[in-house]
């Protein structure tokens, strides 16, 4: 089967990660943050045509693994900024899902108040810091909270996950390259899933070009990883995080990873035309969860039982961010102008 976008990871190394001397509780954490961000799309995805969001959604199904690997290794006043596809960059950070769910169903009591949607999540309270719809929007923003920490002297970092079509716009670069200039504490990362909506990346990118050796052409550390690997994404994170922690500067990473369902909604678009079901079907192959659970249940740090114990307190906690967002109030009138400047 040849496709044109296929997987060229190699999957865990048992022997490798055991000599890293990582702790059970950490692994399986990663596991359990991953599993609990699916279980909580799959639940959006089931109730979506119930027409009772108010709300686009981007689903991350597929894409797990970059979400939580590479917020495992910042501290909860790290900050992090992100594009539309929100919802696993924000479960993975902290973000309340009741907040969240609030805001799919346009609550007033939703983390945007009713006013963003999926597409502008954010939590302050453990650094989501933020995301736009603008493709590339949140990239400059990201640059100037690092340079604002740089100038106040604090030790804190500031992670923006971006998309392979941000690449595209001219705000990334010269982001990337003002941080360059200033050594500011920002990390650049870059979920390359193939697609910008129906437009996959040969059609828009000259096809010998790797994002990241793009990245590196401005002078910074930049590499590739598998994203469908969370513990090879939370290395290279944690990698630049110390890098940046010790004043070295940005980082540029791009993780190859593939979005099983569609650019927007729930379900698969694949039928449309503009990839092949079958592409999907072999990354699949791939999940990014199934395939660590594999590697702990080898490990012995992980069975089955203890999957269906995590299981359970997922699905509870998904049903009572159900309840609570149908259950919460819905926006007033007079609430309408609150945090507009200018009318």
């Amino acid at each position: 089967m040849t496709l044109k976008h296929e997987y060229s990871g190699k999957g865990y190394d048992c022997n490798t990660v055991g000599e890293r001397g990582y702790k059970k509780e950490f692994l399986t954490s990663l596991y359990y943050d991953m599993l609990r961000i699916r279980r909580i799309e799959e639940g959006i995805e089931r109730r979506y045509c119930e027409d009772e969001m108010k709300s686009p959604i981007h689903l991350v199904i597929g894409q797990e693994a970059t979400s939580v690997g590479a917020c495992a290794p910042l501290r909860q006043q790290d900050l992090v900024y992100c594009g539309h596809r929100t919802q696993g960059h924000y479960l993975a950070k902290g973000g309340s899902l009741e907040k969240m769910m609030s805001e799919l169903y346009c609550r007033l009591n939703g983390c945007a108040g009713s006013r963003g949607g999926s597409m502008h999540l954010f939590d302050k309270s453990v650094g989501m810091a933020g995301s736009s719809a603008i493709v590339a929007g949140a990239i400059p923003i990201a640059a100037g909270a690092a340079l604002s920490f740089q100038v106040l002297q604090q030790d804190r970092v500031c992670l923006v996950f971006l998309g392979d079509a941000a690449t595209e716009e001219g705000a990334c670069w010269e982001a990337v390259n003002f941080s360059v200039l200033r050594k500011l504490p920002v990390i650049f990362f870059c979920e390359n899933n193939f697609f910008s909506v129906c437009s996959p990346l040969e059609v828009r990118q000259p096809p010998q070009v790797k994002i990241f050796e793009k990245a590196k052409g401005f002078g910074l550390p930049a590499y590739q990883v598998d994203g469908t690997n969370v513990l090879d994404v939370f290395e290279v994170t944690k990698e630049a995080v110390d890098r940046v922690r010790a004043g070295e500067g940005p980082t540029f990473i791009e993780a190859l990873v593939y979005r099983w369902r569609g650019h927007g909604g729930a379900g698969d678009d694949s039928a449309s035309g503009y990839r092949d079901p079958l592409e999907v079907r072999h990354w699949e192959q791939y999940c990014p969860i199934k395939t660590y659970y594999e590697f702990l249940t080898k490990m012995n740090l992980y069975d089955e039982a203890a999957q269906k114990k995590d299981e359970h307190k997922i699905q509870e906690e998904i049903s009572r961010a159900f309840d609570h967002a149908i259950a919460s109030a819905n926006p007033e009138e007079a609430d309408l102008f609150t945090h507009v400047y200018c009318l």
